[in-house]
């Protein structure tokens, strides 16, 4: 319910969201610990973390380039799990992962949504699975009152978006464009038109991403959607001070700096 609850009160506050995406273990467990306590610490919305994977297909190259040094550090999902129960010691932000299905069907599904539930992990976000092929994943989430994170794209159909629709929960990730992940100077008009399609046959809040670098292009998507999603933008920077003493410091400002004033 904690999604739920922090786009609740958003509706309360009137006023919209921010969703930050990095990579765990980008550049170590522990300092994607200290990252998601910054990320919280300026009220983020809601956190992404991604799973590192080997075979990252619709990912940009910055975050495929994430995926590459997380993995290096040899560990996985147990250590993500890990990681959240040791963060729930000090925050309640929602979390969810980002994820290829790969990795999540290795671990085995039924033990995968036993031990995010007891970790303290809200929900899933699978980019490579469909919604037609999603139903026995969203059973099982919902089983755990857990959250299953769909993404939609401008070239989704209406019979997809009714499919989402029917399965997702939480909220829904609407793709700015297709294409892969990654910064861009500008972000694309097909979103605003996305996002009105979905109002269409869901209440859920919908956040934007693919694109979102700067707070001028926070502030337009906020004008439309109920959050805006910033990825490459942000693992850009952890690859910039990666090795700095202050890279959680200094990704606190960035991301801080992301949210339009007022």
């Amino acid at each position: 319910m904690r999604i739920q609850n922090k786009f609740s009160q958003l509706k309360t506050n009137q006023t919209k969201g921010f969703i930050p995406f990095i990579t765990a273990g980008d550049p170590d467990l522990k300092q994607t610990k200290e990252l998601i306590l910054a990320l919280a610490r300026i009220d983020s919305t809601v956190i992404e973390l991604g799973v590192p994977f080997s075979d990252p297909m619709a990912d940009g190259v910055v975050i495929q380039k994430a995926s590459e040094r997380a993995l290096k550090n040899n560990f996985g999902i147990a250590e993500i799990f890990d990681l959240v129960k040791d963060v729930r010691k000090e925050t309640q932000v929602p979390i969810i992962l980002f994820s290829y299905f790969n990795p999540l069907l290795q671990y085995g599904l039924e033990k995968l949504c036993a031990d995010a539930k007891d970790a303290g992990v809200d929900g899933f976000l699978v980019t490579d699975l469909v919604p037609e092929e999603a139903e026995d994943f969203s059973n099982l989430l919902k089983k755990h009152d857990l959250d299953m994170i769909f993404l939609i794209a401008p070239t989704s159909s209406d019979e997809r978006l009714k499919m989402v629709a029917e399965r997702a929960s939480g909220f829904i990730y609407a793709v700015s464009r297709t294409g892969v992940t990654g910064a861009r100077e500008t972000t694309s008009q097909s979103a605003e038109i996305l996002v009105n399609r979905m109002r269409q046959f869901s209440d859920l809040p919908i956040a934007v991403g693919f694109g979102i670098s700067t707070a001028d292009q926070v502030a337009e998507t906020w004008k439309y959607a109920d959050a805006a999603v910033v990825g490459s933008a942000i693992v850009r920077e952890i690859e910039k001070f990666g090795s700095d003493e202050k890279l959680v410091e200094k990704i606190e400002d960035f991301a801080g700096n992301l949210l339009p004033k007022n």
